[in-house]
């Protein structure tokens, strides 16, 4: 018999196992989608588009150019160059993968959108992550740009994180705004 008020200091130790088993299934599948689109539209890209070259999609405003980010996200670290860079980044990326699927796994049912967003996250996380772990970069191939401006090239996985991170902030400020009391409630 335990004591239920005694800590468990085996938590933390099997933290990622039940982190696994308490994803939903559908937030496992819509990773899974996300990773296979990321994938795909990324082997497409290096089939049929050589490396820095450019498709016009909408003249003046889109692109497709085939490019390497050996950086972190937003081209952050590009330019530097390190030893053992690509294992660095892809160790970071892995404990973030890690971290938002425990964090995944411990949201509420009632909470559906911060799922959706989290399920989205980490697919393209994981999308990223194959690319660094089998390329040493991530393959980046949408390029928006207005008149001289080029924003940051971007891919699936990219889209789907920031999709993701807006369904997480809408969560919060719907549950923020659940959690207040009621006008004249007297609290």
């Amino acid at each position: 018999m335990t004591d239920q008020t005694t800590p468990d200091h085996t938590a933390p130790a099997q933290a990622g196992g039940r982190a696994m088993a308490g994803l939903q299934p559908l937030t496992l599948v819509l990773a899974g989608v996300v990773v296979l689109a990321d994938q795909a539209t990324k082997a497409l890209v290096r089939a049929q588009l050589p490396l820095h070259e450019s498709v016009t999609v909408i003249p003046g405003l889109l692109e497709l150019t085939h490019v390497r980010n050996t950086g972190a996200a937003f081209g952050i670290l590009n330019a530097a160059d390190f030893p053992y860079k690509a294992a660095v980044i892809a160790l970071v990326a892995t404990i973030a993968l890690a971290s938002i699927a425990i964090y995944t796994a411990r949201l509420s049912p009632h909470q559906s959108l911060a799922r959706l967003g989290l399920a989205l996250i980490l697919g393209g996380a994981a999308g990223n992550l194959i690319d660094r772990v089998t390329a040493g970069f991530v393959l980046d191939f949408v390029d928006f740009h207005w008149g001289d401006y080029h924003f940051w090239a971007f891919n699936v996985a990219d889209a789907a994180i920031t999709v993701g991170v807006v369904g997480m902030l809408l969560d919060m400020v719907r549950t923020g705004d659940s959690r207040q009391p009621a006008a004249g409630s007297g609290q």
